[in-house]
């Protein structure tokens, strides 16, 4: 515990990355965010006596269907990117075709060619190896990360939110 407390210390000093406005606006955070959705008619179900009578304690929701859906997508200083549906499991493949369809035109749209760093955690798809390899071909700077800190990163508020 105190190596990842002593990292987020470390990385709260790198430069007051998310203060000032010479050093926010080129960051960008890419994140994918699981959301609960839930289909057909909602309706309610009563279980009750007699006696318990339009008590509501007695109704209980009931969800004809229910899943998930993971969605990827990105946000800066400057503006918000691309949003992308998931399938399936991510693994590091899939992370490399979301960040190859989604990450790098965002990047092109909010930044025009200006330097700007990604902001990403350290889940596993991210820090593949081939991920890596692949972000440093494409030239992407990755900002580093402390490990356990995903709360650090602001589009963690943007999921909170939408949820």
């Amino acid at each position: 515990m105190l190596t990842v407390s002593r990292s987020a210390v470390d990385f709260s000093g790198l430069g007051g990355i998310w203060d000032g406005p010479s050093h926010s606006g080129n960051v960008y955070c890419g994140h994918e965010s699981v959301f609960q959705v839930f289909f057909g008619r909602n309706g309610c179900r009563v279980l009750r006596t007699k006696e318990e009578k339009d008590h509501p304690d007695c109704y209980q929701q009931q969800v004809q269907k229910s899943g998930s859906v993971m969605v990827w997508g990105c946000v800066s200083a400057l503006g918000k990117g691309n949003l992308h549906f998931c399938e399936g499991t991510i693994n590091a493949e899939k992370y490399i075709e979301i960040l190859e369809h989604n990450m790098l035109p965002s990047r092109r749209h909010l930044f025009q060619g200006c330097p700007c760093i990604f902001q990403q955690d350290n889940a596993k798809p991210h820090s593949a190896h081939i991920a890596k390899s692949w972000l440093r071909r494409k030239r992407v700077r990755v900002l580093d990360w402390p490990a356990c800190s995903p709360d650090f990163s602001p589009i963690e508020n943007v999921w909170r939110i939408l949820k």
